[in-house]
């Protein structure tokens, strides 16, 4: 991922010492750390940046910004990128 895209936390778990969550970006659930946000919960929004959570958000303004990628198409091919780039 290029852009810090809005997600919301659907479960949050442990890998080897690091906290890790799934995080569901408007049907697209990614697996990203967690680790810079401690207190961030199942059920917040966080913004994501190359796999990372960086900052927590509201609700209001995650699924604006969402709506807003969805109509430039920017979230699937962010997300396209991201797949070609993993399989690479």
């Amino acid at each position: 991922m290029c852009l810090g895209i809005p997600g919301r936390v659907i479960a949050i778990h442990d890998v080897d010492g690091v906290r890790m969550g799934k995080v569901d970006f408007d049907g697209i659930v990614k697996e990203v750390c967690l680790s810079y946000l401690p207190d961030i919960q199942v059920g917040d929004y966080t913004i994501v940046h190359v796999g990372f959570a960086i900052t927590q958000l509201d609700e209001q303004s995650a699924k604006e910004t969402l709506a807003l990628f969805h109509e430039l198409g920017i979230l699937e091919e962010e997300f396209r990128q991201d797949d070609e780039e993993a399989t690479a």
